[in-house]
């Protein structure tokens, strides 16, 4: 029971934050990373779904591993261009970009694929017990 309470707690928490960066990216989807960038406008847009509509999936409790496999897939590409195109940090003490923050998203997703929402879940309801 503690576990389906602290799985509620990881996707309200993570929900909020991806809304924040998500909603950023659905109000230009073809071009939130700017002019220069060198990703084609579907795959931001592909990233914008991904993260504002997986945030919606966890906040509603439906289609949860859908939601986390578009999560995991978003922040494989952000780990990977942080770590190894940018060469940036896994932390900085500045505050600079770097990949922390994918990697524990990305650990959040692989765990809500790996669990499922849990038993307090509208999946739970609507699809029955895993």
């Amino acid at each position: 029971m503690f576990g389906d309470s602290a799985l509620v707690a990881i996707r309200v928490a993570a929900w909020l934050a991806f809304m924040f960066h998500g909603w950023a990216t659905v109000q230009n989807p073809l071009a939130w990373m700017g002019p220069d960038a060198s990703v084609p406008g579907v795959f931001q847009a592909l990233a914008a779904v991904a993260e504002f509509g997986g945030g919606l999936g966890w906040i509603s409790e439906l289609l949860t591993p859908l939601a986390s496999f578009g999560i995991a897939c978003t922040m494989t590409v952000a780990f990977a261009t942080h770590a190894f195109v940018r060469g940036d940090p896994f932390v900085s003490p500045t505050g600079a970009p770097a990949y922390e923050l994918a990697t524990v998203y990305f650990c959040i997703a692989l765990v809500l694929m790996a669990l499922g929402p849990g038993r307090f879940s509208a999946d739970r309801a609507v699809f029955g017990e895993r």
